[in-house]
């Protein structure tokens, strides 16, 4: 690799959850805590709809874990991370999927009908 050009790989989404984080067991044994993010695409003058991407995150440290599994549906969160695709052999054959393996998060709002106003 050149030093004239340096990789990187580096993601900053803020967005809303759609569902409450889960934990999960990988193949490889690890457990691993993880989300879904809605972000909203930037409006376009052709289209009549919102359109959204939703993208699928992880949190592969423990202490991000914990506080990820305090979200609520419909929070407002920015996190920063890498994308990245992970394998797994299944009994269709080798599958693979991409994800934000997050690095940081944090709560900027809520959701309006949450009853709970602490932060995490």
């Amino acid at each position: 690799m050149s030093l004239a050009v340096i990789h990187r790989n580096e993601v900053t989404l803020v967005g809303r959850l759609s569902a409450d984080p889960a934990e999960r067991s990988l193949p490889s044994g690890d457990v691993v805590v993880s989300w879904r993010v809605v972000v909203q695409r930037p409006p376009e003058p052709t289209r009549t709809t919102i359109a959204v991407d939703t993208i699928d995150c992880v949190a592969r440290t423990a202490a991000l874990g914990r506080r990820a599994l305090t979200w609520l549906p419909g929070d407002t969160m920015e996190m920063t991370g890498a994308l990245r695709r992970r394998f797994w052999r299944s009994g269709d054959g080798v599958r693979s999927r991409y994800e934000v393996e997050v690095v940081t998060a944090r709560r900027l709002a809520r959701n309006a009908g949450s009853a709970q106003s602490s932060s995490a």
